[in-house]
């Protein structure tokens, strides 16, 4: 199975190495890389991560990569990241 990362996805990817290099430029790209590296398991394992309880829908889950959420979607033919937000942030009502 394929694992694509949404635009939105990216976007919050791309922040969260901003924020962090602007004290850590090293430590923001292992941040970046350990983030990408945990969805790789995805299109292996689909199933791996829990439900998100915020969405009563059982085809978005999240793995946990502390302290980040990676929220994804199942689909019949690939895996779509829709989000990765810090475990303190509330998710939207709407992905």
């Amino acid at each position: 199975m394929i694992v694509h990362w949404t635009g939105t996805a990216i976007k919050h990817l791309t922040a969260i190495y901003h924020y962090i290099a602007q004290d850590a430029p090293l430590y923001a790209q292992r941040v970046a890389d350990k983030l990408i590296r945990r969805t790789e398991q995805l299109a292996a394992f689909p199933q791996s991560g829990q439900q998100v309880s915020e969405y009563q829908d059982p085809h978005i889950r999240e793995i946990i990569e502390p302290p980040y959420r990676l929220i994804y979607r199942i689909k019949a033919d690939q895996i779509d990241v829709l989000a990765v937000i810090h475990g303190a942030q509330r998710l939207p009502k709407k992905l």
